[in-house]
């Protein structure tokens, strides 16, 4: 059975048949983190959505430590492939079969740009995930504001939406309700909030705003697990 284990932020850790993934582990300099970026030593892949700080987090040391292959956008898999990274660079719309299953990536409205000698690099586009694993569709969304391109993930059965709800930068409790409506997830799981003050927000307001979509909203702390 795969295990997601929320890891605070937009970070998870995802174990199942063949698969051992960390999805945007930001880990140090989180304060909701659960645990440090040293405590998986063996791992098969990182999804990172996109370069921003709060989402690459330690992404090169954690690849670099375990020979993990980080699967992003071509242009952020040229930036780390140049640190030495193991990388798959694919692009939004792009589906590809692994051994565990497949994996699509989504869109998604937002930035994306890494930080070197002091200056902003901009790293192409963000994306979200679709991840099929034994049987089950799991859709990390990343940073993303609404967007009815969403209701395209409606077609494909999602199992399970990690949504982000802090607004600010991203789509906030009211928006992510109404993301539910497009999607038709069977459930979801709030992300990407309380982590900074300016992405303060109430995880249960998610769920009774998303009361009348058919999802199950499952609120999760840093440290708990879903089986998919």
């Amino acid at each position: 059975m795969a295990t997601l284990r929320y890891l605070g932020h937009s970070a998870f850790y995802l174990q199942g048949e063949g698969l051992r993934a960390l999805l945007d582990p930001f880990l140090s300099g989180n304060p909701l983190a659960s645990e440090g970026p040293e405590a998986r030593a063996e791992l098969d892949y990182i999804f990172l959505t996109h370069g921003h700080g709060d989402h690459l987090g330690d992404t090169v040391s954690i690849a670099g430590r375990s020979g993990a292959t980080v699967v992003c956008t071509n242009e952020l898999s040229v930036y780390l492939a140049g640190l030495g990274v193991k990388v798959e660079g694919m692009h939004v719309g792009g589906r590809a079969s692994f051994s565990f299953g497949r994996v699509k990536l989504t869109p998604a409205l937002h930035g994306s740009a890494v930080f070197e000698g002091g200056r902003q690099v901009f790293s192409g586009v963000p994306c979200g995930f679709l991840i099929e694993l034994e049987g089950k569709k799991l859709y990390h969304a990343g940073d993303t504001g609404l967007s009815m391109e969403m209701t395209l993930l409606g077609e494909e059965g999602v199992d399970v939406a990690l949504l982000p709800i802090g607004g600010y930068y991203t789509m906030d409790a009211a928006d992510a309700a109404r993301a539910l409506g497009l999607i038709r997830p069977k459930r979801a799981v709030p992300m990407h909030y309380n982590t900074f003050p300016l992405i303060e927000a109430e995880a249960e307001l998610f769920r009774r705003a998303g009361a009348g979509s058919g999802a199950q909203v499952v609120i999760l702390k840093p440290g708990e697990e879903l089986e998919l």
